[in-house]
């Protein structure tokens, strides 16, 4: 169809989408939610106790085999040809004796996990939680780019990626992890370490050139002198592997993980910080298996490199904030009322299509060490600032606009920033330098002023997004600091 026949459909859609839903939302609106509290610690015990868990995510299914499964990353109805390396889920359990209870950090080596997906695997936990008195089960990917689909967009459109006996073994793999990090659990100390990447490995695809180099460790010494357990943080997409693959892989992560064991036999649980805009490593062989092997060695020898650390004082606060996010994306909301992606659209009454997600967001306080986990893929200028100009933005907006940045709520800049964590937003842009397709917004990636490409508005939820961020991480650390 013509863009210029085309756009006014669209346009169509998006209003009779934006009637209903006001519709519904002056008779039945979406439930408010509770305003959390702060579960805070006030005095150390002598120290931790943490244990590790791993299980494969892997299908018992032949791949290749007589079931497709998708590629999830780059580009739709790319069947998987074979597997390079597993898909893994990976826990740690902590507990810092304070009597509140242990915390838990799974990583799992996929695109990502929506709300929904995150919801059931913690129904399967309760009994876990009931059992051991833990107080927080966070679930995050690693946003790989070489692992079976588990969003559904990367299936044969319309047709969904998402296979159900396949994330049956994801949800059971978190299930298998999370227990076996609890069994582990072992008493010890845990010390705080950054090395940094050469910035020259590194690349932001997209203006401002803003990101963290940083590669934070968090390494467990047991009391007994058995294996370690490293628990690592670095803001990048897992995609070495690059667009051309069909091998299904944990990319780069899994060979950090093997040489962390072949350097100090111990295990590692690694996670991804503020990825948007979009942060990923420069090719470091021609041969992208090769690379990506290479990638994860040389990571691993910086994370294995670390020598100043600081002892981490065993206390765990924490809070968990439920909230809403304006939906603007009809592609996004309609693909979730066609059941492409298994998300579940509110009536919010605002914003231009009057609908949203729920999601959460929790901050950490792990002795000093101040964490969020974020749902999404950030701009990493919200979470450290150096927004562009109005002169240099796409509209010539001005970054007085965008909000105050993550550092600056929470009145450190070295906040710890877990992304893609219990859910996925997909890409969350700075308000200023947000461009859409003037006739087909969401759906062709719109070419600025300047012509720069602008990609990632088509996989976001809207311009608004960070404004919902900032205003519930300001709130939640106004309940921190009252307590």
């Amino acid at each position: 169809m013509d863009v210029k026949k085309l756009g006014p459909v669209l346009e169509q859609i998006i209003n009779k989408m934006s009637q209903n839903a006001k519709k519904r939302y002056e008779t039945n609106p979406a439930p408010a939610l509770a305003k959390a509290s702060f579960d805070k610690v006030d005095t150390a015990a002598p120290c931790f106790t943490m244990g590790f868990g791993k299980a494969s995510c892997m299908p018992k299914a032949r791949i290749p085999g007589k079931k497709k499964y998708y590629v999830g990353g780059y580009r739709n109805n790319n069947p998987a040809t074979g597997v390079l390396d597993p898909m893994m889920a990976r826990a740690v359990y902590i507990d810092d004796n304070s009597g509140h209870g242990g915390v838990v950090f799974c990583a799992v080596d996929c695109v990502g996990l929506f709300s929904v997906d995150v919801t059931e695997m913690r129904r399967r936990l309760a009994p876990f939680k009931r059992r051991t008195g833990c107080r927080s089960i966070n679930i995050c990917s690693t946003h790989n780019h070489a692992g079976i689909d588990t969003m559904g967009l990367w299936g044969p459109l319309p047709k969904s990626g998402r296979d159900k006996g396949f994330m049956q073994c994801v949800s059971d793999a978190v299930v298998a992890a999370v227990n076996a990090a609890y069994e582990d659990k072992r008493d010890g100390q845990l010390y705080l370490g950054y090395g940094e990447v050469p910035r020259e490995w590194m690349r932001d695809s997209r203006l401002p050139e803003v990101f963290s180099n940083t590669f934070t460790r968090l390494r467990f010494e047991p009391d007994d002198g058995s294996r370690e357990i490293y628990f690592a943080n670095l803001a990048s997409h897992s995609e070495s592997l690059q667009g051309k693959n069909s091998l299904v892989s944990a990319d780069f992560p899994a060979y950090i993980a093997e040489e962390v064991m072949r350097q100090k036999g111990a295990e590692l649980a690694y996670f991804v910080g503020a990825i948007g805009g979009l942060i990923s490593f420069f090719p470091q062989h021609e041969d992208n298996i090769e690379s990506t092997k290479l990638t994860g060695r040389n990571l691993g020898n910086i994370l294995c490199s670390i020598t100043e650390e600081e002892r981490i004082e065993p206390k765990i606060s924490l809070i968990r904030q439920e909230f809403y996010v304006e939906a603007e994306n009809p592609v996004l909301i309609g693909a979730a009322k066609i059941g492409i992606i298994p998300a579940k659209p509110y009536d919010l009454g605002s914003g231009r299509l009057n609908l949203g997600l729920k999601t959460e967001m929790t901050y950490m306080e792990l002795g000093s060490l101040k964490m969020l986990l974020l749902p999404g893929e950030l701009f990493p200028e919200l979470a450290y600032g150096g927004y562009l100009t109005a002169e240099e933005s796409a509209e010539g907006k001005d970054p007085s606009i965008n909000p105050k940045t993550l550092c600056e709520i929470a009145e450190d800049e070295k906040l710890l920033i877990f992304g893609l964590a219990n859910d996925e937003l997909g890409y969350i842009p700075t308000p200023n330098d947000f461009c859409l397709h003037k006739e087909l917004p969401y759906i062709e990636p719109a070419r600025d002023r300047l012509d720069r490409r602008h990609y990632e508005e088509t996989n976001s939820l809207g311009p608004n997004t960070s404004y919902f961020i900032a205003d519930t991480f300001a709130e939640i650390m106004k309940t921190v600091k009252n307590s």
